[in-house]
C-alpha cells in the first residue's frame, strides 16, 4: 500500500472509532450523557489535523515549537469555553476549566475545530498534559504510531475521569 493510501486508511480508522463510540454516548432519550470529568463523545468527538499524517510528523508534531505556530488565539478559546461550559452543563468559574484540545496539538489534533476543544476540569487537565507529552515522545521516537497515540488520548479523555 502506498504511503498516501496508508495515511488515508489511518484517518478513516480514527474517524470510525470516534463515530462508533459516539453512538454509545446517547441515552435512551437521544440526549448526550455528560460526565463531570470526561469529554462527551457527541459534543467533543475529537478532530485530527489533516496536515499531520505519518509521513509529515517530523515536519509537524516532532518539530520543536511547531504547535505554537498553529495554536488558536485566546480570543477564540475564551468565547468558546464559555459556550461549551453551558453545553457541558459545567458548574463553577471559568478558571476551574482549561479549554483543551481533545486530540492535543502535539498528537495531531485540529487546532480550531470546536469538536476538538472542550472545557476540561483542572487539575485533571494538567495531569493529562504529561500523558500527551509522553505520547508525543513515543510517536517521534518511533515507539508508537500516530494513530495509536490519537486513539489512546481519545480513550483517556472520553473514559477516564
Amino acid at each position: 500500500m502506498a504511503r498516501g493510501q496508508t495515511d488515508l486508511v489511518l484517518v478513516g480508522a480514527v474517524g470510525a472509532l470516534i463515530v462508533g463510540v459516539a453512538m454509545y454516548e446517547f441515552g435512551s432519550h437521544g440526549r448526550a450523557k455528560l460526565s463531570t470529568g470526561r469529554a462527551s463523545w457527541t459534543l467533543t468527538p475529537g478532530v485530527i489535523n489533516p496536515d499531520v499524517i505519518p509521513s509529515t510528523i517530523h515536519e509537524t508534531i516532532c518539530r520543536r515549537g511547531w504547535t505554537d505556530t498553529i495554536r488558536p488565539p485566546s480570543s477564540y478559546t475564551e468565547e468558546l469555553v464559555l459556550r461549551q461550559m453551558r453545553e457541558y452543563r459545567r458548574r463553577g468559574s471559568r478558571s476551574d476549566y482549561q479549554e483543551d484540545h481533545l486530540i492535543s496539538l502535539e498528537l495531531g489534533g485540529d487546532p480550531t475545530d470546536p469538536r476538538n476543544l472542550w472545557p476540561e476540569p483542572r487539575p485533571r487537565a494538567e495531569r493529562v498534559d504529561r500523558v500527551e507529552n509522553e505520547l508525543n515522545d513515543a510517536i517521534c521516537s518511533g515507539r508508537m504510531s500516530l494513530g495509536d497515540a490519537q486513539r489512546r488520548i481519545s480513550e483517556i479523555k472520553h473514559t477516564e475521569g
